[in-house]
């Protein structure tokens, strides 16, 4: 078979990401959907200065050499590269996906920010590698090293655009091409966005083959599939040409290792990605709560059940995202430090995702409403399921209520395909999702049995082991599903 299925795709990349074995391979495509040109939109001011039609050329580097050529300098190439990747635009919800990702290493073609930018946003620390310069110096806790092996937008004298480029690249950014050689023998590696008609992939591909022989790592590439065209006899013909040439393209990538999986819509794309990022943060919990008041289950029980469970989310193999709740979460968070310092000499570093809420200046309810709401759904997406402990708050009037933040966290967990596991017995916001939940429970847990174990999260006579333990039951049962 010349391509590979997604599940396939799925199951292994995933199982790559949470091994640290993966890198990702990003094209114009993914900068396309966000708003950005291509290289046919950012040669056709160039194109037109030699009067030539830009959709009529299939060697676009080419044409940027000629215009090369027949000015004497770049200036108009390296003025069309700023002013088209200096446009507003705006990142996709695959940027979001794969900022978050566990992901050590990008490589990508692109001169825009995007990624970076999104990396940043989703509180993570780029490192990025436009020069040979860049190679020599590392940042200091970096998240991901991202390769920008065609240059950058803000330095578009060095950016790789023309033929001259190209054919001097293994001389002019030898170190890159050695960084990638590395990366695509040792790592499994998505491509996405990317065509595979850039020569210096086809030049270290192949000499990955010639070194390795058969025993090349797999890579994948997401492409979508010819589109059937309207029903006239020349289309057809396109269509069946287009397709047997794309076909042919499959069968030879396979050579490198390179296996094909197909998509009809790029909405799919995002649909991937969004079940590699459930897999590869399987182990995450989310834990959420806030306690102004500690109801029926008392002070000093909570917060020793917060912190035990802390302890144990690490101590069992697992590791702890939180917003940081009022009155829980630093307690839930010591009780995670407690056992990594016991148990990793100290090593904290991917156990932990604590990310404390953001504050928008004051007289901005609508703008601080829209940054709990993103924020919440970023940590959420890097969980696979979600602990929910009381929930309650006080308004500024000193009234107590039941956490509408809480409860939002909720309903993200189900938009997001997450699973929840409300500890009613703590009351309030986790009561009430209890209460919600018991009303259908296939609906948020699909194919899993688990009714008996939430009863038992309801009965505060149960002691604070016996409830633990009744909650990893559940976090070790959504695992078993996941495969």
């Amino acid at each position: 078979m010349l391509h590979t299925t997604k599940e396939e795709l799925i199951r292994e990349y995933s199982r790559r990401v949470k091994t640290g074995d993966a890198a990702l391979f990003v094209g114009a495509g993914l900068s396309r959907s966000a708003g950005y040109v291509d290289w046919r939109g950012l040669l056709k001011e160039i194109a037109e200065d030699l009067h030539l039609d830009i959709d009529q050329e299939s060697d676009l580097i080419a044409v940027a050499q000629y215009h090369l050529n027949h000015k004497g300098n770049r200036d108009k190439l390296n003025q069309s590269l700023i002013n088209e990747f200096t446009k507003a635009a705006v990142s996709t919800e695959n940027h979001r996906i794969i900022a978050r990702l566990p992901i050590p290493t990008i490589w990508t073609t692109n001169y825009d920010t995007l990624l970076e930018d999104e990396i940043r946003a989703a509180g993570k620390i780029p490192d990025v590698k436009t020069t040979h310069e860049n190679l020599a110096q590392s940042k200091n806790n970096r998240d991901v090293v991202i390769y920008k092996m065609h240059g950058d937008v803000s330095q578009p004298h060095n950016a790789v655009l023309t033929k001259d480029d190209y054919e001097n690249y293994e001389t002019s950014h030898r170190l890159f091409v050695e960084n990638l050689k590395g990366d695509l023998i040792s790592k499994t590696c998505l491509f996405l966005g990317f065509s595979f008609t850039d020569p210096n992939i086809d030049y270290v591909l192949s000499r990955i083959r010639i070194l390795l022989g058969q025993n090349k790592r797999s890579h994948y590439c997401i492409m979508r599939r010819p589109q059937r065209p309207p029903k006239n006899r020349d289309a057809k013909a396109d269509f069946e040409y287009e397709t047997r040439k794309l076909y042919l393209r499959i069968e030879d990538l396979q050579r490198f290792g390179v296996q094909t999986v197909f998509v009809d819509e790029y909405s799919e794309v995002t649909e991937l990605l969004g079940e590699i990022s459930k897999r590869a943060h399987q182990r995450n919990i989310f834990v959420s709560g806030s306690a102004r008041e500690y109801g029926k289950f008392g002070e000093d029980r909570l917060q020793g059940f917060a912190k035990e469970l802390g302890t144990q989310i690490v101590a069992r193999g697992y590791n702890l995202v939180s917003g940081f709740g009022l009155g829980l979460g630093e307690q839930v968070v010591l009780g995670a430090l407690k056992a990594i310092y016991r148990t990793e000499q100290g090593r904290e570093k991917g156990r932990t995702i604590i990310r404390p809420f953001p504050r928008v200046s004051a007289g901005r309810e609508n703008a601080q409403k829209e940054a709990n709401t993103n924020h919440r759904k970023d940590l959420i997406s890097q969980s696979r399921v979600a602990l929910f402990l009381c929930g309650n708050r006080q308004d500024e009037k000193g009234k107590l209520s039941i956490s509408q933040g809480v409860l939002e966290e909720f309903d993200i967990c189900r938009e997001l395909g997450r699973f929840p596991i409300p500890v009613g017995c703590t009351g309030f916001a986790a009561k009430e999702i209890w209460d919600r939940l018991m009303k259908n429970i296939d609906k948020y847990f699909p194919e899993i049995r688990v009714k008996r174990q939430l009863k038992t999260l309801a009965n505060p006579k149960k002691t604070d082991t016996e409830l633990l333990n009744v909650i990893f039951a559940i976090v070790e049962k959504v695992i078993a599903l996941d495969g």
